[in-house]
């Protein structure tokens, strides 16, 4: 009877283990995209008051 390779058990656990882990953190960053699409994610360059500035009109 052969005996069990302890080593090739423990490392099939740890690789297990790592893409479980590595799932788990994909789920929560896809998770933490997902409720972040609802917020804006880039403030305008221009405001309302800067456009008004800028626009030719009668001179004051």
């Amino acid at each position: 009877m052969p005996k069990p390779n302890y080593r090739f058990d423990k490392r099939q656990r740890e690789l297990k283990k790592a893409k479980e882990q590595e799932e788990k953190r994909l789920k929560k960053l896809a998770r933490g995209t997902a409720e972040d699409e609802g917020a804006p994610s880039e403030l305008p360059t221009e405001s309302a008051t800067d456009i008004a500035t800028d626009a030719p009109g009668p001179p004051q």
